[in-house]
């Protein structure tokens, strides 16, 4: 099985697509990292992989099974379309949601706040989670915000 390294680099980011999924790829990064004993600081099934899960209608523990059998990118993908049914335009619509979603309520504009002064103090354009995600990623790893 080839794994990720999450000790070494980030997973891909939250923005890459399987199969029209936003989220997925970076899922399943952080599980073959985790059953490799190489995640780090990065958790399977964390809040940003319940939103996949949830749409979906799959478990984490499915998925985690499905790479604990050394499957693919496309393998898991075959398997999502087969469990998960959502048309190609919901995975769409649901994705490009996604995509654009930034903080909503004072609580995660307060954690979204204080993350950003943490990695990216000066950085005004950081405005959803996935921007924020790609910049932790980064300045993570050394990385100039």
């Amino acid at each position: 099985m080839n794994t990720t390294d999450l000790t070494q680099r980030p997973p891909r980011s939250p923005r890459l697509k399987l199969g029209g999924y936003i989220i997925l790829p970076r899922m399943l990064d952080k599980g073959r990292a985790e059953l490799d004993g190489k995640a780090g600081e990065y958790h399977f099934a964390c809040p940003l992989d319940q939103h996949f899960l949830s749409f979906t209608g799959l478990a984490a523990e499915e998925i985690l099974n499905l790479l604990k059998q050394g499957k693919s990118d496309g393998e898991v993908l075959a398997w999502v379309r087969e469990h998960a049914k959502q048309n190609e335009w919901e995975i769409l619509y649901w994705s490009e949601y996604h995509s654009r979603r930034g903080p909503t309520d004072n609580e995660s504009r307060q954690h979204f706040n204080e993350t950003l002064q943490k990695f990216a103090p000066d950085r005004d354009d950081i405005a959803t989670w996935f921007d924020l995600l790609d910049i932790d990623d980064y300045v993570s790893f050394g990385g100039k915000a």
